[in-house]
């Protein structure tokens, strides 16, 4: 069986949709299925191509085994729609160049968003004589179109029309979350559609072999320092900014601070916000590579998951969950819907925050100040419950028997 990836992201980008495949396709090849990714320089999440990449350098490597063919793609710093486009339907292009000289495979898996990719997707498909699957980790557009991304009425119809035309052409549909199944079933009751979640890999992100890496000491963080942290895209769909005034309210305790750790378009206008509420205990880190995420939340008490509070991100699990529960870190999880379900009420490893209430983030902080032996406990229950529903190994062999069952 060979089965080609097409996806804008990979590694040694970091990134949740980079880890994601890459840990399935290590999986698949091990299990026996030939496992080749198509995909673009690496760029992000700074928007420039990476050393060693410039002008199209390396066409192909081998990564953990994983041969991998590269693609060209423009990139820019500019935040307009333009830029965005441009980035988008470059990749489209260059992908359909680059994947049509690729020998016959049998299916082929698209990753959406980017949503456009499924015009590459469709020819590709056909050209290889390859069975799509179309995996969804975000309803795009509808998402985009509720945060108010993209307003413009044609491209929003241009999007809507590929995304039935991807799910129509579709062998296998996928959705990241049990409500992106749902969505798409209840639009599209005729296609075969499965869940395929994220997970994680608990020998990897186990903290009895995980070494502390001097993150605290690096970042001028004494030992004894309570850090409450969020780590991933400063984006607009995380509602961050209710971080900043929760801690607001725990300035008088240098005790008590506040990180948080990536890169994104909000993270300037984030930096402004601290400037005006006077939060020196909140700090802004560079993102990290993955090899060294065990080691920083080996080291932090505390992880805050925020989403905005949105009818949409019901059904949404951010990825950043996962390897915090297997690390046996608590979490004040700001989102409802599906993940409330999972991690608050099943597997009681979180506490719940209403999204961007700040006055209930500051009492679920203070709440795990005066119990400790709460949060321990929350911690060692998380990763029981990542074992039982989201190891990466049983993942992939259940994504196995859907591609066998495909007719």
């Amino acid at each position: 069986m060979r089965l080609l990836i097409l996806t804008q992201y990979y590694p040694p980008e970091i990134g949740a949709p980079q880890n994601r495949l890459h840990e399935l396709a290590i999986r698949l090849q091990k299990q026996g299925i030939h496992v080749e990714v198509l995909t673009a320089m690496p760029n992000y999440p700074k928007m420039e191509i990476q050393a060693g990449y410039e002008k199209g350098k390396i066409k192909e490597e081998i990564i953990d085994g994983i041969p991998v063919h590269r693609a060209k793609i423009y990139v820019s710093k500019s935040k307009s729609i333009i830029s965005r486009l441009l980035n988008y339907f470059s990749f489209v292009f260059t992908s359909w160049w680059r994947g049509r000289k690729l020998p016959a495979f049998d299916f082929l898996m698209v990753e959406s968003p980017p949503l456009f990719l499924g015009y590459s997707a469709l020819r590709l498909s056909k050209k290889l004589k390859a069975k799509l699957i179309f995996n969804v980790s975000d309803l795009w557009p509808e998402s985009a179109e509720k945060l108010g991304l993209v307003t413009n009425k044609q491209l929003l119809g241009l999007a809507y029309r590929l995304e039935a035309k991807c799910y129509n052409r579709a062998a296998l549909v996928t959705g990241q979350t049990q409500g992106i199944v749902d969505d798409i079933r209840q639009r599209f009751p005729h296609k075969q559609v499965t869940w395929l979640p994220n997970g994680v890999d608990l020998s990897y992100y186990n903290p009895e072999v995980v070494q502390p890496i001097g993150y605290r000491e690096r970042n001028g963080f004494s030992a004894n320092q309570t850090l409450f942290f969020y780590g991933g895209v400063i984006g607009f769909a995380q509602g961050l900014d209710v971080i900043l005034h929760a801690a607001k309210h725990f300035l008088s305790n240098e005790t008590i601070q506040f990180i948080l750790q990536g890169a994104g378009p909000e993270r300037e206008r984030l930096l402004d916000l601290k400037a005006e509420l006077g939060v020196n205990n909140v700090h802004f880190i560079a993102p990290v590579t993955k090899a060294e995420m065990p080691g920083v939340l080996k080291e932090i008490n505390v992880a805050i998951i925020p989403l905005r509070k949105l009818d949409l991100f019901e059904g949404a699990i951010p990825s950043k969950v996962f390897e915090t529960l297997a690390m046996e870190v608590p979490i004040l999880l700001g989102v409802d819907g599906e993940a409330r379900r999972h991690f608050v009420e099943k597997a009681q490893s979180a506490l719940f925050c209403e999204p961007e209430n700040v006055e209930v983030l500051v009492e679920n902080i203070q709440f795990l100040l005066d119990h400790p032996e709460n949060a321990k406990e929350m911690g060692k229950k998380g990763r029981l419950y990542a074992n039982d529903y989201f190891n990466r190994n049983n993942i992939a062999q259940k994504f196995i028997e859907d591609l066998k069952a495909i007719p």
